[in-house]
């Protein structure tokens, strides 16, 4: 079949493959979400659509649905005869999560099949390093080249001081500087967008991520609200995701800011290279980089040349990984052996808990 349509929204030659396995099915990609509704664009056009029933059966958890940007099988390409059916998604290049809210052990799927990710982060109210190193650290394990944003320029007095603290806790991933209000820096992030390929905006809530969505389009495609006076920072706009193709070529989907990304799995080694680098000189093959004798990474703190909060973070995410595939006992569990050693201490602290509430 000849998907000229598709082929605009990225579709290549292993996604077009593997759809030609599934006969009686037609071809389509996830272009917005809300809840369980979805709406797919396919080569006739878009159609509104939901999720079959034995998909939802036998889906193990919320990382199983479709999300923005999923290449996905319908039973039907056009909404003459009513909404949609999917009945499976492809394989995936490249998937952006989460951890859901709450205790859950589950996950939420952000952005399926990104290129490309900007992080976006304003350099006024919104400016956090360790904020940073979250989103970096979920941004490797996506499989997705992530591109740092600066966004508010205008508004920031001390830029060069922050440029240097974002290049610490970022060392080789390029960095992007804008200011949507005076239409300064937005057209840089035009050398990460290629022809066929899809690029995500990713950050907290109101960092201008639709300010820039609207400059990239030629066009208002995108509500945006102005900067709250009391403390300089946006206000929320953006409630659903939309993937929206691009005048000059390409995609890019927009995503609701995130007030807080809890981490279910992350790639700490490339988020934190410089710490990995370091600890390949420790004296000790599994030191811990808390109190060994001839830690080069705590060395490398005494002497200023690693940040201890940097450090503290590294093992932050690191601990919040591996609490996150784990449900609300297991992860208690968890941190009572990380807090208090072995099983016989465990035992005791837990008796001395459950005396404690008596």
């Amino acid at each position: 079949m000849n998907y000229t349509n598709l082929k605009k929204y990225g579709l290549d030659h292993r996604t077009e493959e593997e759809a030609s396995g599934f006969e009686g099915l037609f071809l389509g990609r996830v272009t917005w979400q809300s809840h369980s509704l979805y709406r797919v664009v396919t080569e006739n056009g878009e159609v509104q659509a939901s999720v079959s029933g034995k998909f939802r059966h036998t889906a193990e958890g919320n990382i199983d649905f479709p999300a923005v940007g999923d290449w996905v099988m319908t039973d039907r390409e056009d909404s003459a005869s009513g909404d949609a059916v999917i009945k499976h998604v492809l394989t995936r290049r490249s998937l952006f999560v989460r951890r859901a809210a709450g205790t859950s052990a589950d996950t939420q799927a952000v952005a399926a099949n990104v290129d490309t990710l900007f992080i976006c982060m304003s350099v006024n109210a919104d400016f956090n390093l360790r904020r940073l190193e979250r989103y970096l650290t979920t941004a490797w394990e996506s499989r997705a080249k992530p591109v740092i944003v600066l966004t508010k320029a205008d508004l920031c007095t001390d830029l060069i001081e922050k440029l240097g603290d974002v290049s610490s806790a970022s060392e080789g991933i390029d960095t992007v500087i804008c200011s949507g209000v005076e239409e300064n820096g937005w057209q840089a992030l035009n050398q990460f967008i290629a022809d066929s390929e899809t690029v995500a905006f990713i950050g907290s809530s109101g960092v201008g991520k639709s300010t820039l969505i609207n400059r990239l389009m030629g066009r208002d495609v995108m509500d945006v609200n102005e900067i709250r006076e009391s403390d300089g920072r946006g206000r929320h706009t953006t409630t659903g995701r939309h993937l929206l193709l691009l005048p000059q070529g390409g995609a890019v989907i927009d995503t609701p800011g995130m007030r807080e990304l809890h981490l279910y799995t992350g790639d700490t080694a490339k988020a934190f290279g410089d710490i990995e680098a370091l600890a390949a000189d420790c004296r000790f093959r599994d030191c811990t980089h808390t109190k060994e004798p001839g830690c080069a990474v705590l060395n490398a703190v005494e002497n200023g040349s690693l940040s201890e909060n940097r450090l503290k973070n590294y093992f932050k995410l690191q601990r919040e990984i591996t609490y996150g595939s784990l449900n609300f006992r297991q992860a208690e569990q968890e941190k009572l052996k990380r807090m208090f050693g072995g099983k016989g201490e465990m035992k005791q602290m837990k008796r001395h808990v459950k005396n404690k509430g008596k």
